[in-house]
């Protein structure tokens, strides 16, 4: 048979095809530096996925009351995440899909206006490991122009939706120039990407899906997916996540969605957190970009990842 045969079964596979499969991106050398900006002992990413509408258009859906819980988070989600982070003179990254940005506009001007960072998350929320190699790229270059026309700032990073990953994501995002993706699980701390064992120059700020509040709030009515984890547990988890970060002098990174924790009874978790955090001493609220630059300029000790 040939290495190749798509009829084997993984076990029945020779060393060579696994390896490469494993090998086309890989966690590189770590990028956590001696000390955060100012001698802070603890950086904090917080970040906010702005799909709105798209998680329902993404499917070809029509339905209303969906689209409804989309326009949501522009009309109530956003606007109670802005005044807490005003309050607390906080800043973060908002990571918006093209389609998000064209049906509004005014939201990410704001957005940008506010001192935030906006990052690309898709073009209508697509599954990356669906769509063709072509496709892809067209998308991820346009999503990139629609951000800086509407906002009025270049993307320099990005997340793709769902976290989903193609084969030729990162090889899309290195040539376009893009400094970081915050898609993948590979470690706590910021670390260089490798293609096909090649230092690929992008850095992975990274996520999991225990820092994101979809998975203790969201659901489906026709579906089986119906979680829900009390808000006052979901910020339990999140606090020792930050606790173990900041024992650790490393990065605590939250990614939360605006039509989702911008309910009334979600909001006090962001509030109560940045409170919680702020009462350490050497934190360093900062977005993404911010956090990746320190990273890769201060990094002490290269670890390399090993197969």
């Amino acid at each position: 048979m040939s290495e190749k045969n798509p009829d084997l079964e993984p076990w029945q596979w020779p060393e060579e095809r696994w390896r490469s499969i494993v090998n086309r991106v890989r966690a590189g050398r770590t990028l956590r530096p001696a000390e955060w900006k100012d001698g802070a002992r603890c950086a904090i990413a917080l970040s906010f996925d702005s799909d709105h509408e798209t998680n329902e258009l993404r499917e070809a859906g029509e339905s209303i009351g969906r689209l409804s819980q989309g326009q949501y988070g522009n009309r109530q989600g956003i606007p109670r995440i802005l005044e807490v982070l005003a309050a607390a003179g906080v800043q973060a990254s908002f990571f918006v899909p093209a389609v998000t940005a064209l049906l509004y506009p005014e939201e990410q001007r704001r957005v940008a206006a506010e001192g935030h960072e906006i990052g690309i998350h898709g073009w209508i929320h697509e599954r990356n490991s669906e769509l063709p190699l072509q496709a892809e790229c067209d998308l991820q270059m346009r999503s990139a122009e629609v951000l800086e026309r509407v906002a009025g700032v270049r993307p320099v990073g990005i997340r793709t939706p769902s976290w989903d990953f193609s084969p030729n994501t990162l090889a899309i995002t290195r040539d376009m120039g893009l400094t970081y993706d915050s898609s993948l699980m590979a470690d706590v701390d910021c670390y260089e990407l490798l293609l096909n064992g090649e230092a690929s120059g992008v850095v992975e700020l990274p996520v999991e899906w225990i820092r994101d509040d979809a998975v203790y709030f969201n659901m489906n009515r026709f579906a089986a997916l119906r979680p829900y984890t009390p808000p006052s547990d979901v910020f339990e988890i999140f606090r020792k996540e930050f606790d173990a970060a900041y024992r650790e002098g490393g990065l605590f990174q939250l990614t939360m969605h605006t039509h989702i924790s911008g309910y009334r009874s979600r909001i006090w978790i962001l509030e109560e957190l940045i409170r919680y955090i702020r009462s350490h001493k050497g934190v360093w609220f900062a977005t993404h970009a911010d956090i990746v630059r320190h990273a890769k300029a201060h990094a002490i000790g290269e670890v390399a990842a090993r197969i």
